[in-house]
């Protein structure tokens, strides 16, 4: 494969399966984003019930880490796009979502991540009623979770990419480059797709921390 076949609006590639090693078809949709540019859709499923979805944009990205801050109800609305390379903060919890071998790319709002992290909240809330002291940070989580998403709370949320393909899409957004050592310590995900080696790369790495809190 080669860069040639992204000026194709969609097409498929078989591969090996990392699972069950059954061939494997990837499908690619192209698609424009306005104000940030051409992305690539990659998604794929196979008959053992092994998953991929990923987003690619189609544009040579440094590592990177983008931050903004979360005050109104208008800056819920700023897009976030979020490869299967891409490492979600939230310092003022104490929250970081990694990505590991059963991560997905998603292209949401910062309403939907906030989203996404009160359901995991919710469900570890139930694993931990026992644990008095578990379960009332739990809860004050998700006290703090309920404000922001109201407009009456503030955070930050911090995403980082080592391959430069997540992003936050607002004008009080700030990015920066990450330098080498600092994407070095960052999770890839599960598949790396190298144009300059023409082959698609495994990453099983085990180290998965979905969501951790203090």
């Amino acid at each position: 494969m080669n860069q040639s076949f992204f000026k194709q609006e969609s097409f498929e590639t078989r591969i090996s399966c990392p699972l069950c090693h059954n061939e494997l078809i990837m499908n690619w949709q192209r698609d424009n984003i306005p104000y940030f540019g051409e992305i690539m859709y990659i998604s794929a499923n196979c008959q053992c019930s092994f998953r991929f979805a990923d987003t690619m944009i189609l544009s040579s990205k440094e590592p990177v880490r983008y931050e903004m801050s979360v005050e109104t109800l208008e800056d819920l609305n700023a897009r976030v796009i979020r490869s299967t390379s891409g490492t979600i903060r939230i310092p003022e919890m104490g929250i970081i979502v990694e990505p590991g071998t059963v991560s997905e790319s998603y292209i949401t709002n910062i309403e939907g991540v906030l989203q996404r992290v009160q359901s995991v909240l919710v469900t570890a809330s139930k694993w931990v009623q026992e644990d008095e002291e578990k379960f009332s940070r739990s809860q004050e989580l998700l006290c703090m979770l309920e404000k922001v998403i109201e407009g009456k709370g503030k955070i930050t949320v911090i995403i980082e990419d080592p391959l430069g393909n997540s992003a936050i899409i607002s004008k009080k957004a700030t990015s920066t480059r990450l330098s080498k050592e600092e994407a070095e310590e960052l999770n890839t995900g599960m598949i790396v797709f190298d144009v300059d080696k023409a082959e698609l790369a495994h990453d099983i790495s085990d180290n998965v921390q979905p969501l951790e809190g203090d």
